[in-house]
C-alpha cells in the first residue's frame, strides 16, 4: 500500500513594489496558494497570524526595511459604538441586509467601478473589468459570502445599481468574519459607509456568535487605513501576537530595517493547521 505525506504550502515572497499606504515606500509580501481539501484550515490558521486573502492566494506584508502595516481585528465582546459610531447607525437606517453566495453582478460592478473612479482612480485596481471583478468575487476555496446593502426608502427603476448601496466580500472564519473587500456609492461617502459596514459587521458576529471581525490592515500615519482605529475593542497583530491597540501615537510608521526579521526565520515561525 503506498501511503502520501500531505504536502507542507509554500511560502513565496513578491518582488518590491510601490507601498499603496505610506509615499516613497516599497512594499514585499509573503504569501501561500490557498487550495486543495486543507484550504479552509489553512485559512483559518493564518488568518489568526495576520494573513489576509485574495482570491486563492493568503499574504501578509514583509517589507524589507519597514514593519507599519499591522493586521487589526475588533474583539466583539469588547465592542461598544462611539456616539458617532451611533450616529453613522442612525444615518443608514434605510439600508437592509443581505446576504448570498459570491456571485458577481452587473449592478455591483457598476457600483464598483464608480466607487474605484471616485476614491481609487490611480490605484492597483483602477483598470479591473468585469471579469477580473468576478474572479475577486467567486474565486474563493472557502466559506465566503457577498453582503449587500440596499436602500428600502428608494425604489430601483432608472437605477444603475438595482438599488445596491454597498457590498461587501466577507470570509466565515472558525472564530470570526473577514473583511475581505467593500465598496460603496461614492454619493453617500458623507454617511460614513466605510465605518457602517463594519459596524453591521460586528453586529452579525453577535448574531452568528463569533468573537472577532477581521478588518485587515492598520497603518499609523496612513490617512487612508487610520479609520481602522476608532473602534473600541481593536487587536493588532505584531511580534507573533495580539495584542490591545493603545494610543495610536505610541506606533511609529518610521522605517526601521531592524525590525523586520529575515524571511526564513518568519516562514519558520508560522504555526500551520494539524493534517
Amino acid at each position: 500500500m503506498r501511503h502520501t505525506l500531505p504536502i507542507a504550502p509554500q511560502f513565496y515572497v513578491t518582488a518590491p513594489q510601490p507601498c499603496p499606504y505610506l509615499e516613497g515606500r516599497m512594499e514585499r509580501k509573503l504569501f501561500t496558494a490557498l487550495q486543495g481539501d486543507g484550504a479552509e484550515k489553512l485559512n483559518n490558521a493564518l488568518s489568526k497570524q495576520g494573513f489576509r486573502r485574495s482570491q486563492n492566494v493568503l499574504y501578509r506584508p514583509s517589507c524589507a526595511d519597514c514593519s507599519a502595516c499591522l493586521s487589526a481585528r475588533i474583539r466583539v465582546a469588547d465592542f461598544a459604538p462611539s456616539k458617532s459610531q451611533k450616529r453613522v447607525i442612525k444615518k443608514n437606517a434605510n439600508l437592509v441586509r443581505s446576504a448570498s453566495s459570491p456571485w458577481a453582478t452587473e449592478s455591483q460592478y457598476a457600483l464598483f467601478r464608480d466607487y474605484l473612479d471616485s476614491r481609487h482612480a490611480t490605484g492597483g485596481m483602477a483598470d479591473m473589468d468585469l471579469f477580473e471583478f468576478a474572479a475577486m468575487v467567486e474565486e474563493t476555496p472557502i466559506r465566503t459570502r457577498l453582503i449587500e446593502y440596499r436602500d428600502k426608502e428608494q425604489p430601483a427603476i432608472a437605477d444603475p445599481y438595482d438599488g445596491l448601496r454597498a457590498v461587501c466580500l466577507t470570509d466565515v472564519l472558525d472564530d470570526g468574519l473577514s473583511m475581505v473587500y467593500s465598496f460603496f456609492a461614492p454619493e453617500l461617502m458623507k454617511n460614513s459607509l466605510g465605518t457602517y459596514l463594519i459596524l453591521d459587521h460586528v453586529q452579525i458576529a453577535r448574531e452568528l456568535d463569533l468573537p472577532y471581525v477581521y478588518l485587515g490592515y492598520w497603518v499609523p500615519g496612513s490617512e487612508k487605513m487610520g479609520y481602522k482605529a476608532n473602534f473600541k475593542g481593536v487587536e493588532i497583530f505584531r511580534d507573533g501576537a495580539w495584542e490591545a491597540l493603545s494610543h495610536p501615537d505610541d506606533y511609529t510608521s518610521e522605517i526601521n530595517p531592524l525590525t523586520v526579521s529575515p524571511i526564513a526565520e518568519q516562514v519558520s515561525r508560522i504555526k500551520l493547521p494539524e493534517s
